[in-house]
């Protein structure tokens, strides 16, 4: 009996390369199709991109707002008398896990400030003497415009660190070694001039002397007024609720604690909405270039008749003319999704530098751009690839 005869199988080497050359036949026609699937993926990418880019932006501005930035100070007794810190708050509060850092400053009580020794009594200009430990510009995110900041070499010395608004009312333009102020009945050195300190306000007002000193000369008592304390953002609720707890744990109803930032509130919500955003342009997106591949691919059948009874009749299998087609609309998508998603880099990029945003495209906007246009690609391509396969030879080849 004779043997069967088998078609022979096409490789997916042959189906790429029958694939490539039915999109070489008709270069315009792919170029457009590919330039309308780029359009769509560069305004998915662009749009994710500007609005990650802008979201990293605001990020960065809430960031500086305070958004992990806590404070604790001293409340009251149950009787509504004043209380202390404990001298041990400071360093428990920093040993708890998701706290990033912790400072504090102390208040003098009966220390006045003074541009020199002839200022009458009653005219200090209602500014506080803070001792200060030489860690508080790192947590507080202070910045130094004159001169520098305490430090371990002359925290135990009569130096000071001015608050902008203090330095403008002594009359202070910068630091230097010819710059002093007369504060607690002696002569203070201004070493440092702080910028405006907008997480904590109340350092504008204030001149700040080493912790030490302040204890050995000012008759500083040694008890923190105000702790400020960072904790990662994803943990600040936690923190603020054995804040209390840590800093005293015998009495803490005798201890004030902050509340979060407002801005973290809004920073939340701001990233819940446009994650929605993104997701919704996203599919738009990838539905008009799902779509552009599927009109495109539906011509090409139409057009090509001849020519798919021409192979069916040399013996294509049908099986072999849907690959032909399937590949021709994955190359035809993956050809567009790619230089889409190169435009919307590139857009992006070019946005964020006009607009001195940090230049931010996620890594799932790219990969998943280049894959989400070969999956709707295959999808589109794949009614017109059947739909070619079911050509029967004579009538394809009847077609004028």
């Amino acid at each position: 009996m004779a043997e069967r005869l088998r078609p022979s199988r096409l490789s997916a080497r042959d189906v790429l390369r029958v694939g490539v050359a039915g999109l070489r036949a008709r270069p315009l026609r792919v170029f457009l199709s590919a330039l309308g699937i780029a359009i769509g993926i560069a305004a998915m990418i662009a749009v994710v991109g500007i609005s990650t880019s802008s979201r990293a932006d605001l990020d960065r501005q809430l960031a500086a707002l305070g958004t992990n930035l806590l404070t604790v100070g001293p409340g009251q007794s149950l009787f509504g008398q004043p209380t202390h810190l404990p001298d041990e708050a400071i360093g428990m509060i920093g040993r708890i896990g998701p706290v990033t850092s912790t400072t504090a400053t102390g208040k003098v009580m009966n220390a006045k400030v003074y541009r020199n020794d002839r200022v009458p009594t009653g005219q200090s200009g209602g500014i506080a003497v803070l001792a200060s430990r030489t860690d508080l510009p790192g947590t507080v995110g202070a910045t130094v415009a004159s001169g520098a900041f305490l430090n371990a070499a002359n925290d135990r010395y009569p130096a000071v660190v001015l608050g902008r608004t203090t330095a403008d009312r002594l009359g202070v333009g910068a630091a230097g070694p010819e710059q002093r102020i007369y504060l607690g009945g002696q002569w203070f050195t201004v070493v440092g001039v702080l910028n405006p300190v907008p997480l904590a306000p109340e350092l504008d007002t204030a001149a700040l002397v080493g912790w030490p000193l302040a204890e050995q000369q000012l008759g500083f008592d040694g008890y923190a007024t105000t702790v400020y304390t960072r904790a990662r953002e994803d943990s600040v609720s936690a923190v603020q609720s054995v804040l209390a707890a840590t800093a005293n744990p015998e009495n803490p109803n005798e201890v004030s604690v902050s509340r979060p930032s407002d801005a973290l509130a809004a920073k939340q919500a701001t990233d819940q909405t446009l994650n929605g955003l993104l997701l919704g342009l996203g599919a738009v997106a990838l539905l008009v270039g799902g779509v552009g591949v599927a009109n495109t691919m539906v011509i090409s059948v139409l057009e090509r008749r001849a020519e798919i009874g021409l192979r069916r009749s040399l013996g294509a299998t049908r099986g072999q003319v849907r690959a032909q087609f399937l590949a021709e609309s994955l190359l035809l998508s993956a050809l567009g999704g790619l230089g889409g998603v190169l435009l919307g880099v590139v857009v992006t990029m070019s946005y964020a530098a006009y607009q001195d945003w940090p230049s931010v495209v996620p890594a799932w906007a790219s990969g998943g751009g280049v894959l989400a246009t070969s999956v709707i690609g295959v999808i589109a391509g794949l009614y017109p690839a059947i739909r070619a396969s079911r050509l029967a030879p004579t009538e394809a080849l009847a077609t004028p």
